[in-house]
């Protein structure tokens, strides 16, 4: 009995030293460490060029003309369409020109017995000249001719005048672009009755391109010609111009009540289409040590908000609190507490905890190399 009850108590403890290991195995299997999790970064922007107002505006040429014709008529022939590139002296339109090549032949007709009228009356004053000569008129009948012979040129002058005009006008049938650029509206068409100087079409000029604004009247007086302003395309964000504000008109819109303010680019470059849309932002000294996050970037801790840094060497991150100026509409401001060359995740920063160790990728999902 008693070696029986020393071999159960030597099994049992064999047990219990083999379950220790089993525990031991389990634990230690349990502190492996996880994989690095994917982790979303991006450098903060820098928020130097932004003022606290943003203006939304749209693209335009510089120089924008209203085309008409110069004579009345209908239109015979649309020869373009909106969007169309034209060249200087394209034809854009045509008026059916049977009107004013009638105008024509009866100016022509007019000059014909003008001409015939002063010949009539140079033949009459030479026979007067010859019989005033011979003493056989007296000096005044012969001033009467010669008035009337001036009168006769005169009407020979205002003839081929009113020929010229008429001759011009046939050619006003055709409207032609007067520069290269691009039809941005089209306003009448082929068979509709169209008066002189009416808009037909309205061409934007090649060359330079600005930003118009519309600013409030309490904020106007704020702003001054050659002002820096930093452009941002709706369809481009993230891709900033340089500009500056070329004309601010002298009178508010009687309609809106704001002042119309062109704003342009400073260099060609990258410049945005005709009538995108663009965002206006001015310069503030206020603002430069300032930096732009995302919203989606922001954590808070006991009531500070922060921002998880990444460590380029380590790859772990470090929550960095930082002092929020204001929140905008393409995300935070804040004044301190992290750097445009550092790297910051933006997103699912709820998930970390402090020495975590990430791996950075771009936003669509590139590693990123810190």
């Amino acid at each position: 009995m008693s070696v029986s009850v020393h071999i159960l108590k030597a099994g049992a403890a064999a047990l219990a030293l083999a379950s220790l290991f089993n525990i031991s195995g389990c634990n230690s299997h349990a502190a492996a460490p996880d994989a690095p999790r994917y982790a979303l970064v991006a450098h903060p922007q820098s928020a130097d060029a932004m003022h606290a107002e943003v203006y939304s505006g749209d693209v335009h040429a510089r120089y924008e003309s209203q085309l008409g014709f110069r004579v009345a008529g209908k239109i015979k022939s649309r020869l373009v369409d909106v969007g169309a590139n034209v060249k200087a002296g394209q034809a854009l339109a045509e008026l059916d020109p049977l009107d004013l090549n009638l105008q024509v032949a009866s100016a022509q007709a007019t000059l014909s017995s003008a001409q015939a009228n002063r010949d009539l009356a140079q033949a009459e004053r030479d026979r007067y000249r010859a019989l005033l000569d011979k003493n056989f008129i007296s000096k005044t009948q012969f001033d009467t001719n010669e008035n009337t012979l001036k009168a006769a040129k005169a009407q020979v002058a205002q003839a081929q005048a009113a020929l010229a005009v008429a001759r011009n006008q046939s050619e006003y049938t055709t409207l032609r672009a007067d520069h290269a650029g691009v039809i941005t509206q089209i306003t009448a068409e082929a068979g509709q009755v169209v008066g002189s100087g009416q808009a037909i079409a309205m061409l934007a000029r090649d060359g330079d391109v600005e930003v118009e604004i519309a600013v409030p009247e309490n904020r106007v007086a704020a702003y001054r010609t050659g002002t820096p302003a930093v452009l941002e395309a709706w369809a481009d964000a993230g891709t900033r111009l340089s500009g500056h504000i070329r004309e601010i008109a002298p009178e508010a819109d009687r309609t809106t009540r704001t002042f119309r303010v062109r704003v342009s680019l400073d260099s060609d470059q990258s410049a945005p289409k005709l009538g995108q849309t663009v965002r206006v932002y001015f310069a503030d000294a206020v603002a430069a040590a300032q930096t732009l996050i995302p919203l989606s970037a922001l954590y808070e801790r006991t009531g500070q908000a922060a921002v998880w840094v990444v460590d380029k060497h380590t790859h772990q991150v470090h929550l960095s609190p930082v002092d929020v100026a204001s929140y905008r509409e393409q995300g935070v401001v804040v004044t301190a507490g992290v750097e445009p060359q550092q790297w910051i995740v933006t997103a699912g920063v709820h998930k970390l905890r402090e020495g975590d160790p990430v791996t950075p990728v771009d936003s669509i999902n590139r590693p990123v190399a810190l």
